[in-house]
């Protein structure tokens, strides 16, 4: 029997798009949107912010630096931000639901711009009992210490967690640590893999 049920952020509750940013950062380097991330990805900048290995004004100056992108402290954080979008991709009834049985968590690899942002401007949130971030546990999935965070938080077995999740690596990663994990692709399909475990709202 499920008695937590453990949710992404980003493509599972949240929509997000990385190139919004990279398009605004085009305008402020001498970098194209193409090249942008590939030149993020010869550093592992943004997975140690991610896993909170460097605070937040360390990561942004390092970054600007990677980028020679002409922005203020001020300026980069609201360009990193930039990626989210409005709405949400379930509905927040759907959550306020599940919460009325469940120990609700978010589980999510993050960084403490994003989610300070995400915080404020979406409301669904509250209907969560925990957040497990990757920031804050020093750990990225697929990693398994952060789904050990997550167990810890869950207060039970892992065989009656549900996560889901819109990355296969990622669902796999929950898969190996005993938890019934499904790849999220859209409302209607998660509302079925719910009810195919008979969880009710």
């Amino acid at each position: 029997m499920i008695k937590t049920i453990i949710f992404d952020l980003g493509g599972v509750l949240v929509p997000f798009d990385f190139k919004r940013a990279y398009a605004r950062m085009e305008l402020l380097c001498p970098y194209g949107v193409a090249e942008i991330p590939a030149r993020l990805r010869t550093t592992d900048l943004v997975h140690r912010y991610e896993t909170g290995q460097i605070p937040t004004p360390e990561f942004i100056e390092q970054l600007t630096g990677v980028l020679e992108l002409r922005v203020t402290q001020d300026e980069f954080r609201e360009l990193w931000s930039c990626i989210f979008l409005p709405g949400t991709l379930v509905p927040e009834s759907l959550l306020a639901s599940l919460k009325l049985n469940y120990r609700m968590l978010l589980l999510s690899n993050t960084n403490e711009l994003h989610f300070s942002l995400v915080e404020r401007n979406y409301p669904l949130l509250r209907h969560f009992d925990e957040f497990v971030l990757s920031h804050q546990v020093g750990a990225a999935k697929p990693s398994a210490r952060i789904y050990e965070a997550a167990l810890e938080r869950a207060g039970c077995r892992p065989e009656e967690c549900f996560f889901t999740d819109d990355l296969l690596p990622f669902v796999e990663g929950a898969r190996r640590a005993g938890i019934n994990a499904v790849q999220f692709q859209s409302a209607d399909q998660l509302e079925a893999d719910l009810r195919a475990r008979g969880i009710v709202w």
